[in-house]
């Protein structure tokens, strides 16, 4: 097992925002967290991350217990985070925003070798190397923080609404990534408000829900809940 997560429970003051969350990811899965907005999603990501402190619980990462461990050094484990709205540098290039995400990084010949995968999965931030990030349509931003964050060479991506803001086409083309990431051998936990499309990529999904995970299973079976459907796919 890759992550596990148990008894999770985060408070912001007086609020339980998380309340007993369970959930694992194996190595090489694509696992799906979906739900509405305020079910504690980010919450979760922002958690095993380490920029927020659980009141209760356990994460382990191969067997290390996250939650004694600062953020910095967790980005050194290998678990990296896409945070939600891209949050690049807008006044660095783009060259220069891929590498910040090598910053903990200092093996030279395999920082160019991590940038040319990335120009391999994302080949347009190759065409835009010089270009200021702020710059880039919205469509690119995404690419450029999955890339960003792919130069600190994750064993865990841990991706917050990389749809949000995205059109249709767009979309597709992102998740498309995400698939290709993932064949590559990285493992990803997956935030997402298109549910339909998470559902369809996942190997497992859990369902918050205020707090509380109230759903779990494979992606393709909750694709399918009659429960699902209605909540979160339109009825369709």
């Amino acid at each position: 097992m890759l992550l596990e997560v148990k008894d999770l429970n985060v408070y912001y003051g007086a609020i339980h925002a998380l309340q007993g969350v369970n959930f694992q990811v194996d190595e090489g899965q694509i696992v799906t967290l979906i739900g509405a907005n305020g079910a504690g999603k980010s919450t979760t990501l922002n958690t095993i991350s380490g920029l927020l402190q659980p009141r209760q619980g356990a994460m382990t990462f191969r067997d290390k217990d996250l939650t004694r461990i600062q953020a910095q050094d967790i980005v050194r484990l290998g678990v990296i985070q896409v945070p939600e709205g891209r949050k690049i540098f807008a006044t660095l290039t783009v060259l220069e925003n891929l590498e910040m995400g090598a910053y903990t990084r200092s093996d030279k010949a395999e920082i160019q070798n991590s940038l040319e995968q990335v120009f391999r999965s994302l080949p347009r931030l190759k065409e835009r190397l010089k270009q200021l990030g702020g710059t880039l349509s919205g469509g690119e931003q995404q690419m450029l923080a999955i890339g960003r964050a792919l130069m600190a060479r994750p064993q865990l991506l841990l991706l917050d609404e990389p749809s949000m803001g995205l059109s249709p086409v767009l979309v597709e083309e992102v998740f498309n990534i995400i698939q290709d990431i993932n064949a590559q051998g990285t493992a990803i936990l997956l935030v997402e408000q298109n549910a339909q499309m998470a559902l369809s990529v996942a190997n497992r999904a859990y369902v918050l829900e205020t707090g509380r995970v109230t759903l779990e299973g494979t992606g393709h079976e909750l694709l399918h809940n009659p429960q699902i459907m209605e909540a979160y796919l339109g009825g369709h």
